[in-house]
């Protein structure tokens, strides 16, 4: 509950950093900001040519394969941009451990809350791509959605933001990690592909980066993720949620002490 507090009381230090940390990005470009928003979704847009107009891929059930790729795309981009932006951050705000008295606790939640401008535009692209199919989202899943997307990025970066302050190399480990994690998950791939390997299927599936990918996308397909087919899955994300961010939250506590020793 301690940290929790420390996020309220320092919420309007968060907002403030948090737009200035995305300005600051591009300050030196031209198109300043826009290229935040211009660089992932060109890159979805890549994916969308390749394998619905050149490969002739569809979705699940005949749906436009847009439709099924962008939702889930637009998530991981969220969840991957979070993790990796987060991981390094109090790195990079090394100069507020440092020289300051300053809530060390809050500065992956400014990364993560700068790196939300981005994850909220390609989820209103999605969306929009959705609607002009004529598939509608559930408003509310796609909050819950966010909501599960945000509670798990606080809880792992409490995690790999202190273990990437303390030791440097992680953060290329976790580059990889987050790589084949990407290959790993239904990104580009449906579930239904390895309907007969039980094990691996249920495995795949109480995967945290699974549970929101899919869940965003049945968002709009008309089925909902917290009773339907993932019912158990559900209960499974937020006990897995629920400990990392206890474990992610002691090794933070215990870490910070030396955070201004080792940058």
């Amino acid at each position: 509950m301690e940290f929790f507090k420390t996020v309220i009381k320092n919420r309007k230090i968060i907002f403030q950093l948090g737009k200035n940390d995305f300005r600051n990005r591009f300050a030196n470009t031209s198109l300043g900001s826009m290229w935040g928003f211009l660089q992932p979704f060109i890159f979805m847009i890549m994916y969308v040519i390749v394998f619905q107009f050149i490969f002739k891929q569809t979705g699940p059930e005949g749906a436009p394969y847009v439709v099924w790729f962008m939702p889930g795309m637009a998530i991981w981009m969220c969840i991957n941009d979070g993790i990796m932006g987060a991981s390094m951050s109090i790195r990079l705000y090394s100069y507020l451990v440092k020289k300051v008295v300053f809530p060390v606790d809050i500065i992956p939640i400014i990364s993560l809350f700068s790196n939300s401008f981005v994850a909220l535009f390609l989820i209103i692209i999605a969306t929009v791509v959705c609607v002009i199919y004529n598939f509608v989202p559930n408003i509310l899943m796609i909050l819950y959605i966010i909501f599960a997307t945000y509670c798990f990025l606080i809880s792992l970066t409490r995690f790999t933001s202190a273990l990437s302050t303390l030791v440097p190399d992680f953060s290329n480990l976790l580059g990889i990690i987050m790589q084949l994690f990407f290959w790993f998950t239904p990104i580009v791939w449906d579930l239904s592909m390895i309907a007969g390997h039980n094990k691996i299927l249920a495995f795949l599936k109480s995967m945290p980066f699974t549970y929101l990918i899919t869940g965003f996308r049945n968002c709009f397909m008309g089925e909902n993720i917290i009773t339907e087919k993932f019912g158990l899955y559900t209960v499974i994300f937020w006990i897995i949620t629920i400990i990392i961010y206890i474990w992610g939250n002691y090794v933070f506590k215990k870490s910070k002490k030396d955070f201004a020793d080792v940058l």
